[in-house]
């Protein structure tokens, strides 16, 4: 069963079916009998999980396991040490308080790979990139985080789930978890070993047909 890393470019939907017009995922990766693992939104970039395993897809997704995710995110502004603040305890959103984050700020010489579109760019406001680690996965929960607290998003990337990071991979690239890692990850999830593969002796017996009376 495997686990699959991919660096999801800017404007691509999160799912692999035939969509209007717009980028999907089999334009990026070949992929198959694989699924996403949770969501990114159209807009946003960086790290996706890809697998085959139903019940590992489930415990990823589902908010209840507290999995984290980190995201760099380029805000229109300056953040102040109140704001930041803010996002660490939790953020009253209209489905409700968000769980504490992990917020800091990055330096400011803090660079990624061009977008294309570029951002919009104001002449007299400044930009600057935050560090944002989350549990839970509302809707667009980031975006709407930072403009509850007065710094709008102009860029999105996820830049790790749990312990798996974006660092190597370059938009649309992908990176294939070893079975070990795999193992380590779904025990930190706290999922059941894999059974081994089955073995069958050379000497067992063949198969007996049906009984006849």
């Amino acid at each position: 069963m495997p686990l699959l890393l991919l660096h999801k470019p800017y404007q691509v939907l999160t799912r692999f079916s035939p969509s209007d017009g717009r980028k999907t995922l089999a334009d990026v990766v070949k992929a198959p009998g694989l699924h996403p693992a949770g969501r990114l939104d159209f807009d946003s970039e960086g790290l996706l999980l890809l697998t085959d395993d139903g019940v590992l897809q489930a415990r990823i997704t589902d908010p209840r396991h507290h999995l984290a995710k980190t995201y760099w995110v380029q805000v229109e502004g300056e953040p102040s040490d109140e704001a930041l603040a803010h996002l660490r305890r939790g953020v009253l959103l209209p489905d409700g308080l968000t769980r504490p984050a992990e917020a800091t700020r990055l330096p400011t010489d803090f660079e990624i790979w061009p977008r294309d579109p570029p951002i919009r760019v104001r002449a007299h406001i400044p930009t600057r990139w935050i560090a944002l680690t989350i549990r839970e996965g509302r809707n667009r929960q980031v975006r709407r985080m930072t403009a509850a607290v007065g710094f709008p998003t102009l860029r999105l990337v996820r830049s790790a789930i749990g312990p798996f990071s974006i660092e190597g991979l370059a938009p649309g690239s992908t990176r294939v978890i070893s079975p070990a890692e795999t193992q380590a990850f779904k025990e930190s999830l706290a999922l059941p070993r894999s059974p081994p593969p089955r073995r069958v002796s050379r000497y067992a017996s063949p198969p007996r047909g049906p009984a006849r009376n």
